[in-house]
């Protein structure tokens, strides 16, 4: 069965973390994703978390019928500096712990690297896994990435390719819909190839940069080095939903009992409950119509 996750990003400066189950089950979700927030802890900080709260936290859960099916941190564990890459292993051992703790055994996150020195990051991000494998064998968690836009990596094949070289199943892939362009548009060769490494699929809709002679998006001076995309609401861009799903179904994932679909639009934080409740239904006849 197919589970379909809210992430609660639109709602961090107007929710405290132990209302967010209440809150998805309000708008009819039955599953969570724990993502960054001021309670649970930021972007390449540690978490700020403890027992106390984690336990209040799965009470809450629990007490309105939702589950929590992962969490997701940003690390730089593609450095490229070494205080990076050390600050990564050391933030993210204890997000791993936690997402044991909260018996959500998945953390979803990013390589962050960095492009212009790919090579570092590279190097930097086996490094991070070395240390941090054990860690994920110990705790019985699973560890997926996203090729993020302004990643050391960005093209979907390349990432894999990445990931598949660490040979083992306790790190996979995350597919981000609204990254399909930057990935290279290849979710029919792509998905087919993740297999049972596919860990979970993030769907928000985006425009394709590429058209129009590139000149969709236009910043000046022209040249810069810029990522541009959106997590817009299913629909309102340039995704092939019916092929991306379609492919879903070929591959075998929807037919998974750990199939994973997040919800992760973040450009209506002001019809953030309007929206996130027609994700939860688009999802749902997709997932019939595939």
């Amino acid at each position: 069965m197919v589970r379909i996750a809210l992430d609660p990003t639109p709602y961090n400066d107007s929710v405290h973390l132990l209302d967010f189950p209440d809150l998805v089950a309000s708008l009819g979700y039955e599953y969570l994703q724990l993502t960054p927030s001021p309670d649970f802890g930021r972007h390449f900080h540690y978490p700020k978390v403890d027992s106390d709260l984690i336990a209040q936290l799965k009470k809450r859960a629990n007490d309105a019928g939702v589950t929590i099916t992962s969490v997701l941190p940003v690390q730089r564990f593609g450095g490229p500096e070494p205080h990076q890459v050390d600050a990564a292993v050391f933030n993210t051992t204890r997000y791993i712990e936690i997402a044991a703790e909260l018996e959500a055994p998945i953390v979803n996150t990013e390589f962050s690297g960095r492009p212009e020195r790919e090579e570092e990051s590279e190097y930097a991000f086996y490094r991070s896994m070395e240390r941090l494998i054990p860690v994920l064998e110990r705790e019985g968690v699973t560890l997926n990435f996203d090729p993020h836009p302004d990643d050391f990596v960005e093209d979907g094949l390349e990432a894999w390719r990445i990931i598949r070289g660490l040979n083992t199943d306790r790190v996979g892939f995350v597919y981000v819909a609204s990254h399909t362009f930057h990935y290279g548009d290849r979710a029919t060769s792509l998905i087919p190839q993740l297999g049972e490494r596919l860990g979970a699929v993030y769907a928000a809709d985006t425009f394709d940069h590429h058209r129009s002679n590139g000149l969709r998006y236009i910043t000046n001076p022209p040249g810069n080095a810029v990522r541009v995309h959106q997590h817009l609401a299913i629909g309102d861009g340039d995704v092939d939903w019916a092929e991306l799903f379609g492919t879903l179904k070929q591959s075998g994932y929807l037919d998974r009992d750990d199939a994973l679909i997040v919800s992760n639009v973040f450009a209506e934080d002001e019809r953030a409950d309007e929206i996130s409740k027609f994700q939860l239904a688009k999802i749902r006849e997709l997932v019939g119509l595939a």
